[in-house]
């Protein structure tokens, strides 16, 4: 009998998407380019399983009912075109490759529209989840051709993780390379989330004197409110394992945060699309910072100073903390759902921001309650500008503002760098305010490098010029 879909790549991430497969009743034939891995991979399952190997190109398409399907989990980059490269002889019109790794978006609209032109249908699918996800249950974020995604949408939502609801964390997101897209926008959300949760742990740990144990007992009980999700529950566990000694393991770990780019696509994005995606960008310099181990050492020991120990009511500290965290975290949607408007207006693709809410609930890293609360919020408003404009969100920011500067504040009083609570709050302030000092900026562009003005008090649209070293005499510029 035919296999309903291949597995091409046997890393980790493949070989538990072939075994999520199999577990859902599909028929999978699964390759690894070294012989060996697949063989490896073969010999361990039961007798009854529904896998079966292959260990040729041609093999793998005869092996497939059709329009084949191929499934490729390589390594992100020129190896992807490799591949694809590798089994186009082996192809005819109306097979489907989909590239189911960590790629950028920009490579899979290229894809997309190259393979379009031999009559293979391309799909670039994001998925989140990391090995447990990938084995029981990924959040799925599919894009490429429209066509393809009818014919494989029931495998794949059969396989996804499943909301609350039943609902399978996968659904169509738009052609080309919009469901990579999609996935970049999450993983730079995710390093917003995890700096926002680590300056909470600092402030708690230095900032008060906190103890690990009495930390994780705090993020344990803010798992169960509105900061309920992943990364706040596995922080709280993370936090009880000790050493031999009885010392955190944490504070046994390098301070040095690895990342694997995708938090600098996003940010690198958002300046080409003129999106003020601040703090993503700030997490993302915080692992680069975090990186400089030595420098940071040497400087601490001719710049640093000895902290101040903090003098207040401590509950009311940690429970602005919480304030500040949670009202961060909205700052860092509300970014990141700026970027995907700005992306659907560049790119043309028609984005259902609450049904992408939808996506993350359950599977990938940045789970949490909080994304029904974006599917409302679109729910009752699909055109909002930002989720600040929501009344449920507008109101969480108004409570929670005098605790997030009070969390700020002991962050510049102490001594701890803040880099995402800090410019979550500056966006927040800037963004909510009718005048900014941009007049001065402009001013000062157009003293240096004559680049005019518009005027308040003119019409919109006329452009001015200022000679600020001779009479300072105002000339109207035609454009």
């Amino acid at each position: 009998m035919p296999s309903d879909i291949a597995v091409y790549g046997l890393g980790v991430m493949g070989r538990n998407m072939a075994l999520n497969m199999a577990d859902h009743g599909l028929r999978v034939t699964v390759y690894n380019r070294t012989a060996s891995v697949t063989e490896s991979f073969v010999a361990g399952l039961p007798a009854d399983t529904t896998i079966t190997p292959s260990f040729d190109l041609p093999g793998l398409v005869a092996s497939l009912k059709q329009p084949r399907t191929i499934f490729l989990m390589a390594t992100a980059g020129k190896v992807v075109d490799l591949v694809i490269d590798g089994l186009l002889p082996h192809l005819e019109p109306g097979d489907i490759i989909i590239d189911g790794g960590n790629s950028f978006f920009k490579d899979s609209q290229r894809r997309w529209l190259q393979l379009r032109e031999q009559g293979i249908r391309f799909l670039g699918m994001g998925i989140s989840g990391g090995e447990e996800g990938a084995r029981y249950g990924p959040s799925i974020m599919p894009g490429g051709d429209p066509d393809a995604w009818p014919i494989v949408s029931g495998m794949f939502q059969r396989i996804a993780a499943r909301a609350e609801d039943g609902e399978p964390c996968c659904r169509w997101v738009g052609e080309g390379g919009a469901g990579h897209f999609v996935k970049m926008i999450h993983n730079g959300i995710e390093y917003g989330d995890m700096q926002l949760i680590a300056e909470a742990w600092q402030l708690m740990r230095d900032g008060l004197g906190m103890r690990s144990r009495e930390i994780a007992e705090t993020f344990a009980s803010w798992n169960k409110g509105v900061l309920s999700s992943y990364l706040i529950e596995i922080t709280a566990e993370i936090l009880t394992v000790t050493e031999a000694d009885g010392s955190p393991r944490v504070d046994h770990i390098l301070d040095a945060a690895g990342q694997k780019g995708t938090g600098r696509w996003t940010a690198i994005d958002a300046l080409e699309l003129g999106v003020p995606l601040t703090l993503i960008a700030e997490a993302v310099f915080a692992r680069t910072l975090s990186s400089m181990k030595q420098e940071r050492t040497a400087a601490s020991m001719r710049l640093g100073g000895e902290r101040s120990p903090f003098e207040g009511d401590r509950d009311a500290i940690i429970a602005a903390i919480h304030d500040a965290l949670y009202a961060a975290k909205i700052i860092s949607y509300t970014q990141g759902f700026l970027q995907m408007r700005a992306a659907a207006d560049e790119y043309g693709w028609s984005l259902a921001f609450g049904e992408i809410a939808l996506l993350w609930r359950a599977g990938c890293i940045i789970r949490s309650r909080f994304l029904d609360d974006i599917k409302r919020a679109f729910d009752r408003d699909p055109g909002l500008p930002s989720l600040l404009f929501d009344d449920f969100f507008a109101e969480a920011l108004r409570e929670a503002d005098p605790g997030w500067r009070d969390a700020v504040t002991l962050g510049v009083r102490t001594g701890i760098a803040l880099p995402a609570l800090g410019s979550a709050l500056s966006f927040y302030d800037g963004y909510r305010s009718a005048v900014v000092p941009a007049n001065l900026l402009q001013a000062q562009r157009d003293f240096f490098g004559a680049h005019t003005y518009q005027r308040t008090d003119r019409e919109p649209g006329t452009h001015w010029h200022t000679r600020w070293t001779g009479d300072r005499g105002e000339e109207l510029v035609d454009d």
